[in-house]
């Protein structure tokens, strides 16, 4: 199967020496949920490991909603969720020669294109150091812009130089210019982990609205009589249709 990508920036310099060679990694999962589910996370682990033990369960729902007396009781079936996550991981950097990392930009106020234009006039003129630009990017989720060059050559000087001032509106700012790297995953394994405190429930048929359905299967688990708790979380999904439950590091 594909790897995936991912978009990663430097942020600045490891505090200790000896961290320089690591990379830490934050795992964001996203997992398929099929139809006629629910995702339930509760707060002590416990308490979700109780109910995957008992392994079916009867949801009594509110029949306001049913003509069918024996319809106000459901049974579902609750399984333990188990997802991958890297066990090991590597990169394989590379350096583009046509393009540069531009980051320091100052907070003028101004929208991002206006910004970008004064980045292009700046850097497409040789007397700067620059050539013609081919395509210039904010980076997804930062205050940093990647330009990239119609020709080879361009970029390493103006990256040797380290800072430019380069004059925006009224004022010359003073902006850094870096390598841009590119990364590859050149090897990635994976190991299976369970979610200690979610409980994926399965067979829920769609006789209830969503909002419905969702609040008669909190009611029932959080009861500690039926060997529930305090819930943190729930998703349903109704039958006939998919959804995707996202992971994060607890």
């Amino acid at each position: 199967s594909a790897l995936p990508e991912k978009k990663m920036i430097f942020k600045g310099l490891p505090a200790n020496k000896e961290d320089m060679n690591k990379l830490m990694l934050i795992p964001l999962v996203h997992s398929p949920l099929p139809g006629g589910s629910a995702l339930i996370t509760f707060e002590e682990a416990e308490v979700a490991q109780r109910i995957i033990e008992k392994k079916e369960h009867i949801v009594e729902l509110s029949c306001g909603q049913l003509e069918e007396l024996d319809q106000c009781r459901v049974k579902v079936q609750a399984v333990p969720v188990d997802i991958l996550l890297p066990s090991a991981l590597e990169i394989r950097l590379t350096q583009s020669s046509r393009s540069i990392l531009v980051s320091d930009l100052p907070s003028l106020g101004i929208p991002k294109e206006a910004l970008l234009d004064k980045l292009e006039l700046f850097f497409s003129k040789t007397k700067n150091g620059g050539s013609e630009v081919e395509s210039r990017n904010f980076l997804e989720d930062s205050q940093e812009v990647v330009l990239t060059f119609t020709e080879d050559g361009v970029a390493e000087p103006l990256i040797e130089r380290g800072h430019i001032q380069v004059p925006i509106g009224k004022g010359k700012y003073k902006i850094k210019v870096s390598p841009c790297m590119s990364g590859d995953i050149s090897n990635l394994q994976l190991q299976p982990s369970r979610c200690p405190r979610t409980v994926l429930l399965l067979g829920i048929p769609d006789v209830l609205s969503v909002e419905s359905m969702r609040d008669a299967l909190e009611i029932h688990f959080q009861k500690a009589s039926r060997g529930g708790g305090e819930v943190d979380a729930l998703a349903y999904v109704p039958a006939g249709r998919t959804g995707v439950a996202v992971f994060v590091e607890d």
